[in-house]
């Protein structure tokens, strides 16, 4: 969850187990939660954004530590002035 956008609607970054060599993809361990955990070393791609409501939401895995979350969203970031490039 990247960012709430109101209404109970959020901002969400894919995050799947496989890197499907994406150069952007950025590695998520275990030490990288504050809270919580995934059971693979999985990857965050800063590429593959979407929106859904809180509803749709069943369960929250962990909370990633401030730097991850910081380097996720300049990854997002970046791929964003690129474009506009």
């Amino acid at each position: 969850m990247l960012a709430d956008v109101g209404n109970q609607d959020w901002v969400l970054c894919q995050i799947t187990s496989k890197s499907y060599t994406d150069t952007k993809a950025i590695e998520l361990k275990s030490s990288d939660f504050q809270s919580g955990t995934l059971k693979v070393v999985s990857y965050v791609r800063p590429g593959k954004l979407f929106t859904a409501n809180a509803g749709l939401m069943v369960a929250q895995a962990g909370v990633i530590k401030k730097d991850k979350l910081k380097a996720v969203i300049d990854a997002v970031t970046q791929l964003l002035q690129v474009s506009i490039a």
